[in-house]
């Protein structure tokens, strides 16, 4: 999506560098469009490092390409974040004396305004006015918050923060083509424990089950995650008043946790790496080298969790239209070769997609992008994706719905 941000002259525009953040994480084209007064508190380099687009304040660039309204002709979304008093004012008497303002009076995609400033401001019948003409109009607000300010005062006008005006945007931009449906997703990676110090497992941080729940949540599902051993800031994308977090450890407590939740399931999702075999005896006490225990581990195999949520499917122990998507991560270069094993797997294991990445040092495990072909019923590719994985989870879901 082509999100414009403006930032105005608040000390707050320090909290939108991490919005910006969040946004280009997310795989959206953000242009940051600043007033003057904004970059007196953060510089342009800030910006284009953080959007990797250019960013001027001037009408009087790029005039060949009408960029004063080009801008906001493209938008998606166009937020504002801080929205100071007087940029709100400015915006509801139309007034358009620099780039920020052309870009608001020529688009016709949603706006939406965190306001910033002191108690005093924010509560001035002025500004009230103001926020109510603007709402009357469809310009959403996010916050302001009642907290400190910036001189020690203390009230309401402090900016919202970054992940709420994040999520305020993503539920602008996205349809809400899953309201009410249920999905159920795994992420992370599993550990089978050898010892009380040390376990098999795998390289996966999760963001991709995580990607996958925040842009369900986002389009209006209910969604319960199971999360194996994801890490804290990995986890925190997830975080949603739709989506319920259910923490497991091991493959077998994975399963536990799909299968219950699987059966109130509209849409399941098997996005976490998990272990295919466990040690057979797990170990009270830390085994030492002295004692040569590790040289050789005993493995049992684990349940194929995906083939069994399937075999649920099959057996009328699910809802009926149930969606099951599977993962398969695969090293090969040879995207010929990747496709006939993710086709094998996706008929052996009874899923209606399989999604399958190329897994290496640039995406797939503990990395920012992936790049996934989804495999149909019939063997076809019947989506694709590359990029950032909310990107990729988008793809996703949008093919589920397509099964659906």
């Amino acid at each position: 999506m082509n999100i414009v941000v403006g930032v105005t002259g608040g000390i707050a525009a320090y909290k939108t560098v991490h919005l910006v953040r969040l946004l280009t994480k997310g795989g959206h084209d953000v242009t940051v469009v600043p007033t003057d007064d904004a970059l007196r508190f953060v510089g342009t380099p800030t910006w284009e490092a953080l959007s990797r687009n250019a960013v001027t304040t001037s009408v009087h660039d790029d005039v060949a390409r009408v960029r004063h309204v080009a801008l906001g002709q493209n938008a998606d979304l166009v937020v504002v974040a801080p929205a100071t008093a007087n940029t709100i004012a400015k915006i509801t008497a139309g007034i358009a004396d620099d780039l920020l303002g052309t870009t608001l009076l020529a688009t016709e995609a949603p706006v939406l305004l965190a306001p910033a400033m002191h108690a005093e401001m924010w509560r001035n019948a002025a500004t009230q006015a103001n926020i109510a003409t603007l709402a009357a109009r469809g310009v959403h607000l996010v916050g302001p918050a009642d907290g400190e300010l910036a001189g020690g005062d203390s009230g309401p006008g402090r900016m919202a923060e970054p992940e709420e005006i994040f999520e305020a945007a993503l539920a602008l931009l996205a349809p809400q083509d899953l309201a009410g449906v249920q999905v159920v997703i795994s992420a992370g990676g599993t550990r089978e424990p050898i010892d009380p110090v040390r376990y098999l497992g795998n390289r996966s941080s999760g963001r991709q089950g995580v990607a996958l729940a925040a842009e369900a949540a986002a389009r209006g599902a209910v969604v319960t995650l199971v999360a194996a051993n994801i890490a804290g800031d990995v986890l925190a994308d997830a975080r949603h008043p739709s989506v319920r977090i259910v923490p497991v450890g091991t493959a077998a407590e994975l399963s536990i946790a799909m299968k219950d939740a699987a059966v109130v399931a509209d849409i399941v999702i098997m996005a976490a790496a998990v272990a295919d075999y466990r040690p057979a005896t797990v170990s009270e006490h830390k085994l030492t080298k002295e004692q040569g225990l590790l040289t050789q581990i005993d493995l049992l195999e684990n349940e194929d969790v995906v083939a069994a949520l399937a075999d649920s499917r099959a057996e009328g122990r699910a809802p009926a239209g149930q969606t099951i998507i599977a993962f398969a991560a695969e090293t090969s270069e040879d995207p010929v070769e990747r496709r006939d094993r993710a086709r094998r797997k996706r008929e052996r294991k009874g899923v209606d997609l399989l999604a399958v990445n190329l897994a290496n040092a640039e995406q797939g495990f503990e990395r920012v992008d992936n790049a996934v072909e989804v495999i149909g019923a019939a063997g076809e590719v019947v989506a694709s994706a590359s990029g950032a994985k909310r990107v990729v989870a988008r793809v996703i879901l949008d093919a589920a719905r397509g099964v659906r």
